[in-house]
């Protein structure tokens, strides 16, 4: 009898320790996103088990179906919306908006004469047929300058009176690499020559020689007002709609000031042989590791397009820029690639990021071609 009792109340004993054991510890999505970012992105990136035995693939594609903490897929970009003129007192500027990451250009162009390059071109000839490649470079006639404005960003690094942080000078630095690889336009529209008088008597066969005696500098001062991850994808993108916005004006040499003079008449002004129906795509992506380890089968995902709070759990970088499949090409032409970190990305994960990038091609062709697209939604 006394054993039948016992296993009679051993089911009910068991259900009251049960009944009081505490509920399971729950926390608001931004607390848990403060305490634990990282285990954060991970729970959405690898919700399940399952999910998150083929992650390690990272750009291998077995990502795709992941699902970020910001709501977009793992290979899903920000489309850019920009409105050309914004500001009035610049030769051509430009606003971009990604996402939340918001960057203003505006372009500076100012006269350098040749008598204060300190190595000017050999010879005329040498000048007017643009036998260097790199005149541009070298005579720094493309000056980039970017500045972070106050409150873009919690960061302190961008209070005013300080130093240019070193995310502005590196971002500076890497525009005006693209900006030397690209080859957006011609270095020879940037000249400005003259031919002088035929002398009376003279023969046809005794013409002057023409001579370049000035060069446009552009400045392009780029300004992130707001900074959520992209900032250098934003920038560029901001530099090539200012560039395609840009109107020159007329420039002559008078050889009794001894000057470079310019004309105030906006009808002879002319823009700048740029070509936004080939522009060049600039594609971010970043390397998200579930655990800071070093382990080689540890769990890893490709992110396109980071945002601030993705960028603050990365290490490892991709910056690719890469003209689309135009003229007759089969695919796309590499400009340039950046990688900085660790060493998960490898030769075939960077094949399939230069096709998500050639993927974007035709979106920025369509926000540099078509009209401006701000006011519309995201």
């Amino acid at each position: 009898m006394t054993a039948a009792v016992a296993s009679f109340r051993d089911p009910s004993a068991s259900q009251q320790q049960q009944q009081q054991q505490p509920p399971a510890l729950t926390l608001p999505r931004a607390q848990f996103a403060a305490l634990a970012p990282r285990h954060f992105l991970a729970a959405h990136l690898a919700p399940t088990s399952s999910s998150a035995g083929g992650a390690g693939g990272g750009g291998g594609g077995n990502n795709a179906g992941s699902v970020r903490a910001n709501g977009r897929a793992a290979h899903a970009f920000r489309q850019p919306r920009l409105h050309r003129g914004s500001l009035t007192h610049a030769a051509g500027s430009a606003v971009v908006r990604l996402g939340d990451t918001a960057v203003v250009c505006g372009v500076r162009p100012e006269i350098l004469r040749v008598a204060d390059v300190p190595n000017p071109p050999a010879s005329a000839r040498e000048a007017l047929e643009g036998i260097c490649a790199d005149e541009a470079a070298r005579l720094g006639l493309l000056v980039p300058n970017v500045d972070l404005a106050t409150g873009c960003s919690p960061a302190a690094a961008h209070l005013p009176g300080q130093a240019p942080s070193a995310l502005a000078q590196t971002l500076s630095a890497r525009l005006l690499n693209l900006l030397h690889a690209s080859r957006l336009f011609r270095a020879r529209d940037l000249r400005i020559a003259y031919t002088p008088p035929l002398a009376a008597g003279d023969a046809d066969d005794d013409a002057p020689e023409t001579r370049v005696v000035a060069y446009w500098t552009l400045y392009l001062d780029v300004l992130v007002i707001s900074l959520d991850g992209g900032v250098f994808d934003a920038a560029w993108l901001a530099v090539q709609a200012a560039l395609s916005d840009l109107r020159l004006p007329h420039a002559w040499w008078d050889p009794d000031a001894s000057a470079v003079l310019c004309s105030d008449d906006a009808e002879r002004a002319w823009k700048l042989q740029f070509r936004p129906a080939t522009p060049v795509v600039s594609a971010t992506f970043a390397v998200f590791e579930a655990k800071e380890d070093k382990r080689q089968d540890k769990e890893w995902w490709v992110l396109v397009d980071p945002d601030t709070f993705e960028e603050g759990l990365c290490k490892e970088y991709v910056t690719v820029a890469v003209e689309g499949a135009v003229n007759g090409r089969s695919g796309p032409r590499i400009r340039k690639i950046e990688k900085s970190g660790g060493p998960m990305v490898g030769k075939t994960e960077m094949r399939q990021l230069v096709d998500l990038a050639a993927s974007q091609w035709q979106h920025w062709r369509d926000a540099l071609l078509e009209p401006d697209s701000m006011n519309e939604g995201k």
